[in-house]
């Protein structure tokens, strides 16, 4: 049995970039090793920036303001990755999904975000999109909607099992109001959180790499008590920086039952070389909290962490997002 068959443990791609969709990306969807995509600010940064891909549409656009043209290029390779996809959503509609984010700018306003997140899935016309939008107090009120309105919907930036947790509420109501199969996954960061923390805890007599799981695990049992088969955990910032872990750490340490994992192509190779094909050990929720109060006994300030984490992830989306609009300007 396959970790799809037996556990509903889905591998999706963290990347997107035109040349890339038209080969590999096809090929890792034919051998049944990605069943869907994930996209942000950063990664359509690098890709328009550094790819000859977009050359041609470039040309043809540069008569319009720069948030015109990034959402033409990105539409353009949103629509081409959903209709690639668009096969593996028939066969399972857990799957086969491709996201594409709100302008990180809005991340503070429900309204802005309601009327972008209803304008872009409208703009890409596919039933495999899902709308990602952070998880901030005006990102939950916009997830709620998004999903009453039977828009899919991936909420994103969730460090903290509060968090976890406001998501899974906003995004529960809202399926359950939309009376459609609506679907919505909860990526939780993981990796971010040990290379924040490691040295620390390691002055302090605690074990690295441990944070990152336990966390998301915790994250994973709040989210699973809502009991809502049209919610999964994906669990994103699963990439190894540095050679002290194995490049597929934060894969094969969270092959969890009805759970997602969004790899960037390095970690999805190294998976696929190295990588673990039997689901995980899961810790009881009560071995995540006492985890918690060792921390809390050491006097590891975990909620100035989960602020701190958010705030940066943030201002790292609005800070890809505006250079690439600054590029896109000049051209």
């Amino acid at each position: 049995m396959s970790l799809k068959e037996d556990i509903n443990f889905s591998l999706w791609c963290d990347f997107i970039e035109r040349d890339f969709l038209e080969n590999r990306f096809k090929k890792l969807i034919e051998e049944k090793i990605i069943f869907g995509a994930t996209s942000n600010p950063a990664i359509f940064e690098s890709s328009i920036s550094n790819s000859v891909a977009y050359g041609q549409q470039l040309q043809m656009l540069q008569a319009n303001e720069a948030k015109t043209i990034y959402e033409e290029l990105a539409i353009t390779d949103i629509k081409r990755a959903a209709e690639l996809l668009n096969d593996l959503y028939l066969e399972n509609q857990n799957d086969g999904f491709i996201s594409i984010e709100v302008d990180p700018e809005l991340c503070d306003d429900a309204k802005a975000t309601i009327e972008e997140g209803i304008r872009l899935n409208t703009l890409i016309g596919a039933e495999n999109v899902m709308i990602k939008v952070p998880a901030t107090n005006a990102g939950y009120e916009a997830m709620k909607e998004l999903t009453s309105q039977g828009i899919n919907v991936n909420a994103t930036l969730i460090f903290s099992p509060k968090q976890a947790v406001e998501c899974a509420k906003a995004l529960d109501e809202g399926i359950k109001l939309s009376n459609k199969d609506t679907k919505a996954v909860i990526s939780i960061f993981v990796s971010r959180l040990d290379r924040m923390c490691d040295s620390e805890l390691f002055a302090k007599g605690l074990k690295k790499a441990q944070l990152g799981i336990i966390n998301a695990t915790k994250c994973y049992h709040e989210i699973v008590k809502f009991k809502n088969k049209n919610i999964r955990t994906l669990f994103a910032s699963t990439g190894v920086k540095g050679d002290d872990l194995e490049g597929s750490y934060y894969v094969d340490n969270l092959l969890y039952p009805n759970s997602v994992n969004t790899a960037p192509l390095s970690t999805i190779d190294e998976w696929l070389e190295n990588g673990k094909r039997e689901p995980s050990d899961i810790p009881t929720e009560e071995a995540c909290d006492k985890y918690f109060r060792t921390l809390a006994d050491n006097k590891v300030n975990m909620s100035k962490i989960y602020s701190k984490l958010l705030d940066d992830g943030l201002q790292a989306f609005k800070d890809s997002f505006k250079d690439l609009l600054k590029k896109l300007q000049k051209e």
